[in-house]
C-alpha cells in the first residue's frame, strides 16, 4: 500500500467531504416522522401477535389442564 503525504492526505479528505450532500430541514424532518411511525406500527404489529400467541397458547394448555 502506498504511502500518502499527510498534505495530499487532507487535501482528499476536504475533497470528498466537499462531495457530501446535507439534507434539508424539511428531509430530516420527514424522515424522523416516518421512522416514529413505522416505530409504532411495528410495536403494534407485535403487540397484537403476541396477543394471539398468548391466548392461543393459554387455550391450549388450559385443554390440558
Amino acid at each position: 500500500m502506498a504511502t500518502t503525504n499527510p498534505l495530499q492526505f487532507i487535501q482528499q479528505v476536504r475533497a470528498e467531504v466537499a462531495k457530501v450532500v446535507w439534507p434539508t430541514r424539511r428531509e430530516v424532518l420527514l424522515t424522523t416522522v416516518m421512522v416514529f411511525i413505522l416505530a409504532a406500527l411495528t410495536a403494534v404489529f407485535f403487540a397484537i401477535v403476541d396477543i394471539l400467541i398468548r391466548g392461543g397458547l393459554q387455550s391450549v394448555l388450559g385443554m390440558f389442564g
